[in-house]
Order: C-alpha cells, then sequence, then structure tokens
C-alpha cells in the first residue's frame, strides 16, 4: 500500500493519477490538484512527506507523500490501523528514525472512549457477576501478526482497539483443564482433550458435548483513570527487542538488532463469559476457575521472558517457583526502548538523526537475556558448540533452528525505579547515582520434564549467582559503577553494580579473597554436576576445551581453556577499583580512546570488550576471555604483579 501511494506521488505523463484519499468525517473535500499549487517547487523537503525529506532544512516526515493531503494530523482517537493508511515510504533514507517517530506517535493516541464503550458492552452481554478484572504486572502481547517491515503488532479488532480474543480466552481456559486432568487422571493429552469435552466440546464427542457450554467475550483493556498513559490507551506502549548475540552456524555473531513493536505495559483487562445452552451454574464457575489459573501462568508471546502474566490481586505463586532473590541495581540501569524526542542535523555527517530518550525500566528479559548469555559461556568451556545451542535453545527457548518452549521462565516482581540517572548536563553533575529494584523469580515451565526439574533448579541456581558476581546487567554491565564526577562532563557514572539483597549464608559475601575462590570454585562444581545431569555428556572441567582460535584481536566469548577468571585487590585510582584502574591505565590510547580489543570499542565495528569486571567491595572479580594473547595476557599479569591480594578461580 504504501509503495504504490509512493509511486504515485511523483508520477506523471500518461502515468494515472492517484486516486484521491476520502475526507475523514468533518473534513473538507480536498480541493483540486489544479488548486493546491505546485507540489514540488520550492516546498520544504517534509512537506513532500514519505520520510523522503531532510535533504533541506526540515527534518524528515514519517509520513506516506499523499499528493492530496502530504502532513497529515490524525485525530487524537486515531488508532494505530488509522496509522498505517499514512505510514512513509519503508525503503526510505530515514526509514528506522521514521518508523521509531511514527510509533511514538500511535502510541500517544486517546482510545479511552472506545474502551469504555467495549467495557460497557462486555458488562451488558455477560450479565451481572459475569465479569471481572485481570492485571498483568509487566507487560502482555496476545495474537496479532507481523506488520509494516515484520513489526510485532498485538491482537487489534476491526476498529485498531488493542484487546485479547475471545479464542484466546477459551484456549487459556481449556489448556489448563487439559493438563489438569493429565495430572489427575494421569491421561494422555488426547485423552484429557476428550475428558474436558462437556465444558469446552469436541468434535468427536457426544452430540451433547460436541459444542462447548460456556461463551466467553472479547476482553478489552480498562483504562486506569490514576495513570496519564494508561487511561488513554489502556496500556498500549512501544516495547523493543534487540537480539545481540544469535548462533551463525556453530559461531557466535554479535550484532545490536534493535526492533520496536507494541505491546500492553500494565494493563487490566475486563473478562467476560456466560452461560451456552446446556451449561449450569457449577459448569461456568469451574471454567471461570480453569480460565484464571491459566492466565496467572500466562497468555500470548514470550511468556518465558515475564510477559503475558494475569491475575486478580496480588495472584498466588507459580507452582514451578524455586527462586526469589531481591536485588538492587545501580550505575547505568537497565533500560527499554527510546522514546522519540526531535528530528536533529548532523553538520559533520550531513544528515538528519532521530534523537530519543532512554526509558529506565526493570526488565525480566534483560536478567533470562544475561542468564543466556553466561551459561553457553561457561558451557562452551566443557561441551562443544552444536550441543551448548541446542541445551541453551531447550532451556531458555528458542525459534532456530527448532522452535522450543523454554524449561526457564524468569519474572520481576515489584519492579521499580528508585533514582534516576543524572542528568546528562552540568546540572546533573550533583545528582546521587540511578537505582534500580526488584525481585528476581525464577520459575520451571510445564515443558520440563520431571527427571529433570532438579537439575534444572541446581543449575540455574548457581547460574543465577555466579551472574550476581561475574559483572553488572543493562548499560554497562562489563564494568563495576564508578564516578566520574572529577571530569568536567557527563556522563557523570559509567558502569553498572548488580546486589543481591539476601543475607542467608548461601549469598552472603566471603571476608576475602581467598575463601571467595573456593565458594565461586565450588558453585562451578555445582553448575558443571547439574549440567552433565541435564545434558546426559560426559564433562570435564578440569581440563576445559578451546572452544575458538585466540588471537590479539580474536577470541571466543567463553570460559574455556583461553580464559581466566580471577579475584583480586588492591589500591583503586580516580574512584575506580583495583582492576578496573589498572585496565584503563592499560589500554588507554588517548583523551577517551582505549584499546578496543582490551577496554571494547565501537569505532571501525563495535567490539565487546574481553573483560569483565565486578566489584564485590573487598575485592573484584575479573574475567578476561582470550587470556592467553596480548594484550589480555600483560593485564593479567600487571593486575597480579601490583594487587595486594590474588587468586586465579578458572581454569
Amino acid at each position: 500500500m504504501p509503495n504504490s501511494h509512493a509511486g504515485h506521488a511523483g508520477s506523471r505523463g500518461n502515468n494515472p493519477r492517484p486516486l484521491p484519499r476520502p475526507p475523514r468525517p468533518g473534513e473538507r473535500e480536498p480541493a483540486p490538484r489544479s488548486q493546491q499549487g505546485n507540489p514540488g517547487g520550492n516546498r520544504p523537503p517534509n512537506q513532500a512527506g514519505g520520510g523522503q525529506g531532510g535533504g533541506g532544512n526540515s527534518p524528515p516526515s514519517p509520513w506516506l507523500g499523499h499528493p492530496s493531503d502530504p502532513n497529515p494530523q490524525p485525530d487524537p482517537s486515531a488508532t494505530f490501523i488509522e496509522y498505517l493508511r499514512w505510514m512513509r515510504v519503508p525503503e526510505g533514507n530515514f526509514k528506522d528514525g521514521t518508523k521509531v517517530d511514527l510509533v511514538h506517535r500511535a502510541e500517544k493516541s486517546n482510545i479511552r472512549s472506545r474502551l469504555q464503550t467495549m467495557n460497557v458492552r462486555t458488562r451488558l452481554m455477560a450479565g451481572e457477576g459475569n465479569t471481572f478484572e485481570v492485571a498483568c504486572p509487566w507487560r502482555i502481547r496476545v495474537g496479532g501478526s507481523k506488520g509494516p517491515e515484520s513489526m510485532l503488532l498485538p491482537a487489534f479488532d476491526h476498529l485498531g482497539i488493542p484487546y485479547i480474543p475471545s479464542s484466546t480466552l477459551r484456549g487459556v481456559a481449556r489448556a489448563e483443564a487439559i493438563r489438569e486432568k493429565m495430572e489427575q487422571e494421569h491421561l494422555s493429552w488426547e485423552k484429557a482433550d476428550q475428558a474436558v469435552a462437556p465444558w469446552f466440546g469436541h468434535l468427536e464427542a457426544q452430540e451433547r458435548d460436541r459444542s462447548g457450554k460456556v461463551v466467553f467475550l472479547d476482553a478489552y483493556p480498562v483504562p486506569k483513570p490514576g495513570d496519564p498513559d494508561n487511561s488513554k490507551t489502556g496500556g498500549l506502549a512501544v516495547d523493543i527487542a534487540n537480539n545481540i548475540w544469535s548462533w551463525d552456524g556453530n559461531n557466535l555473531k554479535y550484532s545490536p538488532n534493535p526492533n520496536v513493536f507494541f505491546s500492553l505495559k500494565q494493563a487490566t483487562f475486563l473478562i467476560g463469559i456466560r452461560k451456552g445452552p446446556g451449561c449450569t451454574d457449577e459448569m461456568l464457575a469451574q471454567v471461570k476457575t480453569w480460565l484464571i489459573k491459566g492466565l496467572e501462568k500466562g497468555a500470548g508471546s514470550q511468556i518465558n521472558s515475564g510477559y503475558g502474566r494475569l491475575s486478580q490481586g496480588q495472584g498466588s505463586p507459580n507452582p514451578g517457583e524455586f527462586l526469589r532473590l531481591p536485588f538492587e541495581l545501580e550505575g547505568q540501569l537497565i533500560h527499554g526502548r527510546q522514546k522519540f524526542t526531535q528530528w536533529t542535523w548532523n553538520q559533520n555527517r550531513q544528515e538528519w538523526q532521530h534523537r530519543g530518550a532512554a526509558e529506565a525500566e526493570v526488565r525480566p528479559v534483560a536478567f533470562k537475556n544475561m542468564l543466556r548469555y553466561w551459561f553457553r559461556t561457561f558451557a562452551l568451556g566443557v561441551l562443544p558448540a552444536n550441543q551448548v545451542q541446542d541445551l541453551e535453545g531447550q532451556l531458555f527457548g528458542a525459534i532456530t533452528p527448532t522452535p522450543k518452549q523454554g524449561w526457564i521462565r524468569v519474572e520481576i516482581f515489584d519492579g521499580r525505579l528508585l533514582q534516576p540517572e543524572p542528568q546528562p548536563n552540568q546540572q546533573g553533575k550533583g545528582d546521587p547515582v540511578g537505582k534500580q529494584a526488584g525481585t528476581l523469580v525464577l520459575s520451571l515451565s510445564q515443558e520440563c520434564p520431571d527427571q529433570k526439574k532438579e537439575a534444572v533448579k541446581k543449575l540455574l541456581i548457581n547460574l543465577t549467582w555466579m551472574l550476581f558476581h561475574l559483572g553488572g546487567i543493562g548499560q554497562g554491565a562489563r564494568r563495576p559503577c564508578y564516578s566520574r564526577k572529577t571530569r568536567p562532563k557527563a556522563p557523570w557514572w559509567r558502569g553498572s553494580t548488580l546486589i543481591p539483597e539476601r543475607e542467608d549464608p548461601f549469598w552472603s559475601l566471603s571476608e576475602s579473597a581467598s575463601r571467595f575462590k573456593e565458594r565461586f570454585q565450588q558453585r562451578l562444581r555445582d553448575f558443571f554436576e547439574a549440567l552433565k545431569l541435564i545434558s546426559g555428556l560426559t564433562i570435564n572441567p578440569k581440563q576445559p576445551k578451546n572452544a575458538g582460535q585466540v588471537s590479539q584481536n580474536t577470541w571466543p566469548q567463553a570460559v574455556d581453556a583461553s580464559c581466566r577468571i580471577v579475584v583480586c585487590s588492591g589500591e583503586g585510582d580516580f574512584g575506580k577499583p583495583y582492576a578496573l584502574a589498572v585496565l584503563h591505565r592499560l589500554g588507554k590510547r588517548g583523551e577517551g580512546q582505549y584499546d578496543k580489543f582490551l577496554c571494547g570499542g565501537v569505532q571501525g565495528g563495535v567490539v565487546p570488550s574481553p573483560v569483565w569486571i565486578a566489584d564485590l567491595g573487598d575485592y573484584q572479580v575479573v574475567t578476561v576471555f582470550g587470556a592467553t594473547q596480548n594484550p589480555r595476557r600483560r593485564y593479567l599479569e600487571e593486575l597480579k604483579a601490583q594487587a595486594d591480594s590474588f587468586a586465579q578461580i578458572w581454569p
């Protein structure tokens, strides 16, 4: 659709004229083309629309350049479906920026009146006592499909209002009923499917049970009066997925690839069900119970990443839960998408660039991805890459090479921003460090086999401990949080420090580096024992494998034979802990420039640093990939030579 309009906008000569867009209600008919003036000539580029502007003194436009309405101003009640009609050319020079600009505008729609109407309709159709509300503690994306440029969209009704289709609700209740029958009566899925026919119907059942007895209604978000954003959209919000590490055969590829998409954030839904032909009060109550239980386990996509859980009130604990860990994070924090702010002209590059504001958000997907990263990193030191890839997909879920539902579910309860990051200007110099907090909750999914549950728990508990003691999370995860207030300009803090807020012996810190080494190595032994049970493969951590070639500028992201993990302490410098001060001193190549094969860098291609540092107060834990070659080998030598205490943990 957009491409055809773009082509018509520039057509001349014998090409057919484009059909004009019909006027909106209350809008005047567009003037004939002969009365519209010259669409080209001296008109500013953005008035040409279609994201094709930007060549002059006007920023790019997200709008498709239809000649009858080059700069549309959608009504505030317009939904995303309406925006699609005006979407810009997807392959324009500024396609990424105009896409972000567009979804930001759509996110600000005001559909409160329509949501209220649909809520009233649900109550009337369901009848008194047959509705209830469920709330999503984080985000949910149900149904929908791929939109323009593969943008993931939640389910929209025919007017573009986000909702949960009745078929989804029925599927959730039915799946829960089947699982309950399987567990209670030891039935196969096929037998249990037929056993729930009296409630949900089945084509192979007796005639009276071929149709379901309960009517499910579409569920719409309930606008929250006290929440300025939610009260207008019901929770429709932009999220981001960024697949930074991906498997390329048996190799890992580092390539940040942010994609924006719509989901519903902290939405509350009004659910309505009512009796159909042949339904009794008891049957309706039973289906409602199944539906509530099923919604508490999650609906829609990305359930293993914290999406989709819906509950009444505080909800009940997930029956598969095995770890609940309060935490605090300080430093550069975890961020979601960047909110669009404005277009800015870059004089050096002679182009328009879109500017965004990072949105701090405690995201369970950040923890899941970091657990996944450290699992892969440790497993690559003892197993072949193809088997690591298979196990990783089984534990955390995968799309390729074979779609798998992961055995682990990661959620964050009570995630909150305690202190925003300092302003990136001189006024922010006196601001305190940014802080986030929450409770990390790990659960087994229903897909985890019974015979492997204990091993999976053991592996994940020890892996989580290592995650908290090897580095941070979110932006700046490879460096501990440190102050930069001795410098003349922002940022005033860098790095990330993740702190477990538990005081039991498992999580308490050792008093000395040597005692910490013993504890860390015990965690490693437990991790590898669990990995052996889960994989059924022979594992020998005392003789780690070589996971890849090591040179000055190449190294595998693996805790393998070329990797070293050490714990050390010494004198810090410029507000930096000892291990970080030595790293920056050795790696510095000029003002603000560092050796990217030691410290990482972005110029000439992004290179993630091969060094992770976690500051635990009295000592630091340092992980160095490819440590058998310089400049990493020299760094370790310097670290050891100047340290007050030094102990090697791995290998």
